[in-house]
């Protein structure tokens, strides 16, 4: 069986395994660990320049290759193109794009530099994945390396329409990079679509209904990949973690109230302040639920060096204090605000608590927390998922109460009927999605990217 390499920003260890709260990484490691192979990116250390050779690290059947960024390669790869050009671009928020020439040349410096460590030490038969946005030109690098083996890339979050990445200087580069990789997956057909547009719009290219595209001379698949999540093992840590003392401590601390939660990295695009203006809204409009529920946002800090993440915190501590002043009591806030980061497993039995999740994002290319939250439910006491329909997980949770995460109002109405619904229909609706996220696992999402990816071209 061909080795799997995968390719991403950053590297998750074994050891790092309590840490993760979900995401990316859980899902990559998953999938590395149940096939063995190389997993290969970004260190997480910042040094005085970029290294040639990667720290060599082995657990189980997987080798870990990292490499520590320079201080200039780190910001003008991550911080500055990655983080503050695509990240924005990616979901379509042009309007606090910022780019700089410098910073792209960095993008594409780091990228051949990376590639150029990878590369010999790459064995023929290799199939080779990388993921997300960091990673655009990687394939394109290896294949000026000589490099044939196949490539596949699959990325995490939304990508823009033709019209909206139009907007990105030099976007024809990230086109042709594009096309550089055998095999594209995306987490929904809207994504998909959007793709293959930009190439038949943007590139000159041609696309056909199957997803196959031909673009300057090359020639790949573009494909729909919803991930998933490892859904059994996740009910399962749920159910013993209720038991937990950090869950036996939030359960006394709700005394009695109903538990609302939402868990988002600490980002722009997750729609947070608006959920508490929602909270604002049913308190204001229905006096009577006041001290029947807390709502709980945790929202680990990230991206501390982005101007826009550090406005984001201010405007979130500023609205949290405004709210529970005007409806706080002395034994009761309406809204818990937390900025740190809690275990996979202590999120697990907080999920099992909560009578409702918000996961209302203004765009997302998937959100595994929602999946999560359904995974942890009691069947026979289930809570309910609020959802933005601008998440791609609400294309296949079509039981959640869907809404559009710019409403309010819309939002205020959705919390209201949650707090309100029966337990025969919260029970309908968790066993429509508990069917899908027990089908659509992170297993049959790998294997059927890899699968994809291992199947030679057609003449």
């Amino acid at each position: 069986m061909p080795r799997l390499v995968i390719v991403s920003n950053r590297v998750s260890f074994p050891t790092e395994r309590s840490n993760q709260a979900g995401g990316l990484a859980v899902a990559l490691r998953e999938a590395i660990e149940r096939r063995g192979g190389v997993w290969f990116g970004w260190s997480g250390h910042v040094a005085g320049t970029t290294a040639t050779e990667p720290h060599v690290a082995h657990a189980g059947r997987v080798t870990y290759l990292t490499v520590d960024l320079g201080n200039a390669d780190h910001q003008a790869f991550y911080i500055g193109y990655a983080n503050s050009t695509l990240w924005p671009l990616l979901h379509f928020r042009l309007g606090i794009l910022e780019y700089k020439r410098e910073e792209f040349e960095g993008y594409l410096g780091v990228n051949a530099k990376l590639a150029a460590i990878l590369a010999p030490r790459l064995e023929p038969d290799d199939l080779v994945w990388v993921h997300d946005y960091h990673f655009f030109p990687f394939a394109a690098e290896l294949r000026k390396l000589g490099v044939s083996n196949r490539i596949g890339f699959f990325l995490h979050t939304p990508f823009p329409p033709a019209d909206v990445l139009i907007a990105l200087p030099h976007h024809a580069t990230l086109l042709r990079a594009l096309s550089a990789y055998d095999l594209l997956g995306f987490q929904t057909d809207m994504t998909t679509r959007a793709v293959l547009g930009c190439i038949t719009a943007l590139a000159g290219g041609n696309a056909g209904p199957d997803g196959r595209f031909e673009a300057f001379g090359a020639h790949g698949r573009a494909l729909t990949f919803p991930i998933g999540i490892d859904t059994k093992a996740f009910a399962a840590s749920a159910l013993r973690a209720a038991a937990s003392p950090e869950a036996l401590r939030l359960k006394t601390s709700l005394a009695g109230r109903r538990l609302i939660i939402g868990v988002d990295r600490l980002d722009y695009t997750k729609g947070i302040p608006k959920r508490f203006e929602s909270i604002e809204c049913l308190l204001s409009q229905r006096p009577d639920f006041r001290r029947t529920f807390n709502y709980l946002q945790i929202s680990p800090h990230s991206r501390g060096e982005v101007a826009q993440y550090r406005a984001m915190r201010r405007e979130l501590e500023s609205t949290a204090g405004r709210i529970n002043g005007q409806f706080a009591e002395f034994d009761w806030s309406p809204i818990r605000y937390i900025n740190r980061s809690f275990s996979r497993r202590t999120l697990a039995g907080f999920y099992r608590l909560a009578r409702i999740a918000l996961v209302t994002p203004f765009r997302d290319g998937m959100n595994l927390v929602a999946k999560e939250f359904v995974a942890a439910q009691d069947r026979d006491d289930p809570g309910i998922l609020i959802l933005s329909h601008l998440a791609g997980a609400a294309q296949e949770l079509h039981q959640a109460l869907v809404v559009n995460p710019f409403d309010v109002d819309e939002i205020a109405e959705a919390l209201k009927r949650a707090l309100e619904m029966t337990v025969e229909e919260r029970r309908e609706r968790w066993e429509g999605m508990w069917a899908t996220v027990n089908t659509q696992t992170v297993t049959t999402w790998h294997r059927s990217f890899v699968a994809a990816l291992s199947m030679e071209p057609e003449a």
